[in-house]
């Protein structure tokens, strides 16, 4: 067999255990999903009407704002669920099993690929489910063609990729599965810090370049603009320039973390 089909092979398998282990052991998914959910209804239904009237044209509308922030929260959820591939890869490393990988005649990268193709299947399911909440609510998106759709998708997925290496890499740089959740909990705070909840311009001055010059602004603003047909301007190269670059980034480190001889 070519080097190419066992890794693929070998990359299956690892997928295969990750999802057994998702679906197993739910909990942590299940807690990580209820931090957008309570936002999607905390700033709807309790600040609905005040921040549409804040943002919009001077009228209290919940639905105008709901439109607004559905699609932070589902790049949100995608930082949040996140989360657990690190804490997931830590407790690999640490409970011994990849020392028991090293030794079997399996391609190595698998290991790292069965991680980040099993998070990405899980992160797009939350994002359906957040999503599907949000048209509970009454969210809809009825300007959007077939394409923008698929682009929105697309973008998602992007983001999804990229924040799952970054966060393997934090998870295998971590001593512990507790020291590699709160190593990735910028994943989560930083959409909190970006144009998810208002704009970037009703921001204070002096902290518009925080929300402005990081990844989830540019993702947002691009989805936003996807399914309710905003201008979307640069944001939509930045928010695929910066998800390329955190997906490089994030490969590299968790490849070189990985191949090192443990101490």
């Amino acid at each position: 067999m070519s080097n190419l089909t066992l890794a693929v092979r070998d990359s299956t398998t690892m997928l295969r255990r990750n999802l057994l282990h998702a679906r197993r052991y739910p909990s942590l998914t299940l807690n990580l999903l209820l931090t957008p959910v309570m936002l999607l209804l905390l700033f709807v239904y309790i600040f609905g009407d005040t921040m549409s009237a804040g943002i919009g044209d001077g009228g209290a509308d919940r639905s105008q704002y709901l439109a607004y922030i559905v699609p932070g929260i589902l790049l949100l959820t995608i930082g949040g669920t996140t989360i657990g591939s690190a804490v997931s890869v830590a407790t690999d490393m640490t409970e011994g099993i990849i020392a028991r990988f090293r030794t079997m005649a399996i391609h190595r990268s698998s290991i790292l690929f069965g991680h980040v193709v099993g998070s990405v299947l899980q992160t797009i399911v939350s994002v359906v489910l957040v999503g599907a909440v949000g048209v509970a609510m009454g969210f809809r998106s009825t300007d959007a063609t077939a394409l923008e759709w698929i682009l929105a998708v697309g973008l998602l997925a992007l983001v999804s990729l990229a924040l799952t290496w970054i966060a393997v890499g934090m998870g295998l740089s971590s001593p512990n599965a507790e020291a590699a959740s709160n190593s990735a909990l910028p994943l989560m705070i930083l959409p909190l810090l970006s144009s998810a909840f208002v704009p970037v311009d009703a921001m204070p001055g002096w902290f518009r370049p925080i929300a402005e010059y990081q990844p989830f602004t540019p993702a947002i603003e691009t989805l936003r603009g996807l399914l309710l047909g905003s201008e979307i301007g640069h944001n939509g190269w930045l928010a695929v320039a910066w998800c390329l670059a955190l997906a490089a980034l994030g490969y590299f480190w968790s490849k070189s973390l990985f191949v090192r001889d443990p101490k």
